[in-house]
């Protein structure tokens, strides 16, 4: 009987599924993902809350106004009720007063500009921590499109050996109906047949898997997968791939920009200590409802003043102190995270290298051993009719070949994704690197340019609804796989 070695690492390499409905390319379930997927789409919306911490910190150095409104009514007034009758009193009984108020600061010790500047610096940070977010996503994306292909082709390898061995257990006992072999061969091609639908059943599990997760990633079944295209850019050395990560990965850029972002912290705290000045004005207009005589008194009164309000802080109870410490604190705290995040990207990209030239290398030695092992199955079977191989060395032939065929498979799988993961942590694996940019691209410059100087209180966005797509519709993923091609 001879097996159809091979079929999957073939469908593996074309990633073709028979008669597909529409194929589906990794460059497509990437922007799917990219235009649809709740982390990235939440982490959107974190930025543009982040981009409005600087209208707010501006907001503290514009002037302010308030309209106040009052409406008074004695009760009892001691002087108007022991007046002689007769004699008017001059004290209103009810009044109607609205005030306006006016300040503009002029000087805040330098509370304002700082604020602002570390504002200004968290949306940098923000911005490329949302790369980091895109790139993290596409990573997943890109190891659960990987995980499906390598899957359905594992399945499939499984289930040709499940056919391979069934055929063999029919062989087997036809053979011991003539007394050509014992009952131990039979029994050992049972064993084998058990233990190949235990490990097909697994892979089916494992394919359902990598169905589930890539629907959660991408938000929509995973259909034909086309095999990915090669990979650009990849480096030459681990060590200029660490060079091209300290200057590109977005990670480490964000953690410097928030260190960064935490020395103007310092100085907003320190000018909590020194003076303050603004311009003030305020006007009040006072009508006594007709409640006194005009003989008596006005029946309104108008009033406006201006001035200059300095405030100096004496004593504030170690507050000042505090603030100052605390922001120092922080700095501290965020120089470290620096250094924690410096580390890491290091250790991924060094470890991304590794596994993705150890894959290649897993690949080309897998190569060998399946061309190898065929050959040895072919020899193992002619040897066996013979009578110089029994039936356990073709079952053993049979199981080495599926264990280099599987080798293959999950080594190309490797290298792809140690190699997106290399690019990830250079930096060089966000939408417009990978090609997507004829879709619609996210530009989170647009809504803070939208922002920063909005002055007018009543201006508001339309609440919210979700931008991202739901599975709930999307039916429960099946190991089913097309047949494999006749021979």
């Amino acid at each position: 009987m001879k097996r159809p070695s091979n079929v999957v690492i073939a469908l593996l390499l074309a990633s073709t599924v028979i008669s597909p409905i529409s194929a589906t390319t990794l460059r497509e379930a990437l922007a799917k993902a990219y235009n649809t997927n709740p982390t990235l789409s939440g982490a959107r919306a974190e930025q543009r809350a982040n981009d409005e911490n600087v209208p707010l910190a501006r907001a503290r150095g514009l002037p302010s106004a308030d309209l106040q409104g009052i409406y008074d009514e004695d009760i009892y007034n001691s002087q108007v009720a022991n007046l002689p009758a007769g004699i008017p009193s001059s004290s209103p009984v009810r009044s109607v007063t609205g005030r306006v108020s006016v300040s503009v600061p002029l000087y805040t010790g330098g509370r304002v500009k700082n604020s602002v500047l570390a504002s200004e610096t968290r949306v940098l940070a923000g911005r490329a921590g949302l790369r980091g977010t895109e790139s993290s996503l596409f990573s997943a994306v890109v190891a659960a499109y990987m995980d499906v292909i390598s899957d359905q082709a594992i399945v499939a390898l499984n289930r040709a050996q499940v056919g391979v061995l069934d055929v063999n257990l029919k062989a087997t006992k036809d053979r011991f109906e003539v007394g050509d072999l014992t009952r131990t061969d039979i029994a050992q091609s049972e064993a084998r047949l058990a233990r190949a639908q235990a490990q097909f059943r697994a892979a089916e599990s494992d394919l359902i898997g990598s169905r589930e997760q890539y629907v959660r990633l991408v938000g929509e079944e995973p259909v034909s997968l086309e095999q990915p295209p090669e990979l650009p850019n990849l480096p030459a050395s681990p060590n200029a791939a660490v060079e091209k990560t300290l200057s590109d990965n977005p990670d480490l850029i964000a953690t410097a920009l928030a260190a960064k972002a935490s020395g103007f912290d310092i100085k907003t705290a320190r000018a909590s200590r020194l003076p303050t000045v603004a311009g003030v004005a305020n006007g009040s207009y006072s009508d006594f409802l007709g409640s006194i005589p005009a003989a008596a008194a006005p029946g309104n009164a108008k009033s406006v003043g201006a001035g200059v309000q300095a405030t100096f802080p004496l004593f504030q109870g170690g507050g000042a102190g505090a603030q100052i410490r605390q922001a120092q604190a922080r700095l501290s705290q965020a120089q470290e995270r620096v250094i924690e995040v410096e580390r890491a990207v290091i250790a991924q990209t060094r470890s991304a290298y590794a596994a993705w030239r150890a894959s290649n290398d897993v690949i080309r030695a897998s190569q060998v051993a399946v061309s190898a092992n065929k050959l040895a199955l072919e020899g193992v079977r002619a040897e066996n009719s013979v009578g110089t191989r029994t039936i356990l060395d073709i079952l053993d032939a049979e199981q080495e070949l599926l264990n280099s065929e599987v080798q293959h498979v999950r080594a190309r799988r490797d290298s792809y994704v140690a190699g997106f993961s290399l690019l990830a942590a250079m930096g060089d694996a966000e939408y417009i690197d990978l090609g997507l940019e004829g879709g619609k691209l996210y530009d989170p410059d647009s809504n803070y340019r939208r922002v920063r100087k909005k002055i007018w209180d009543w201006s508001n966005d339309p609440d919210p609804s979700p931008e991202s797509s739901r599975t709930v519709d999307i039916p429960a993923q099946t190991p089913e796989i097309s047949p494999l091609p006749k021979k």
